[in-house]
């Protein structure tokens, strides 16, 4: 799993308990599950289909560090399916795990739309790709 973000818990993401808040952990996984989604299809219209069980496992509190990690499950036509975990840097705990999250790809009037990818791109192969066109 690579995990992409790092979030520091302050007291505005605490819960009654003193520690940090379900709500904000699943939007911190929705968001970055959305960004994941966005670069991977190259569209800024992408949108959260579904979520399987969340699985709470640990905590934080305020001052922890905590990662978001997400993974490719498989590309569909018009979605792409991620895992996602999140653990505390602090403490080497996970803290939730999403088993699949589906991501849709969307046109310019909210319809799924075929996106074309069947694998992880990064960034730097994407430009290396596009210099290697631009020089041919």
């Amino acid at each position: 799993m690579r995990f992409h973000t790092r979030k520091w818990v302050k007291p505005e993401d605490l819960n009654a308990n003193g520690t940090l808040f379900g709500g904000r952990v699943l939007a911190w996984v929705d968001e970055e599950a959305a960004l994941y989604s966005i670069i991977q299809l190259e569209n800024k219209k992408v949108v959260t289909k579904y979520m399987s069980e969340i699985n709470f496992m640990s905590t934080a509190v305020e001052g922890d560090i905590i990662e978001i990690g997400i993974d490719v499950i498989k590309f569909g036509t018009t979605s792409i399916s991620l895992n996602c975990e999140v653990r505390n840097k602090m403490t080497h705990e996970s803290i939730v795990t999403v088993d699949n999250i589906i991501m849709v790809n969307l046109d310019e009037k909210g319809n799924p739309k075929p996106h074309g990818k069947t694998k992880i791109e990064y960034v730097k192969d994407r430009l290396a790709k596009k210099e290697k066109e631009e020089n041919s």
